[in-house]
């Protein structure tokens, strides 16, 4: 799956922090996850649309 998030916007977010190389590798897991699950829940209740109740 392509990149989900955006650096920059994670930079921003933890502007008082450092961020490692590798954080942003596992910070795109976790949301594709997240995402995957989310699908899973909406083909279960029969619905082709995510909406946040999937979340």
């Amino acid at each position: 799956m392509a990149d989900l998030i955006v650096k920059s916007a994670v930079k921003e977010a933890l502007n008082d922090h450092n961020v490692s190389a590798d954080f942003y590798e596992a910070l795109d897991d976790e949301v594709t996850e997240v995402l995957e699950d989310a699908a899973r829940r909406a083909e279960t209740n029969d619905r082709k649309t995510v909406q946040p109740r999937d979340l």
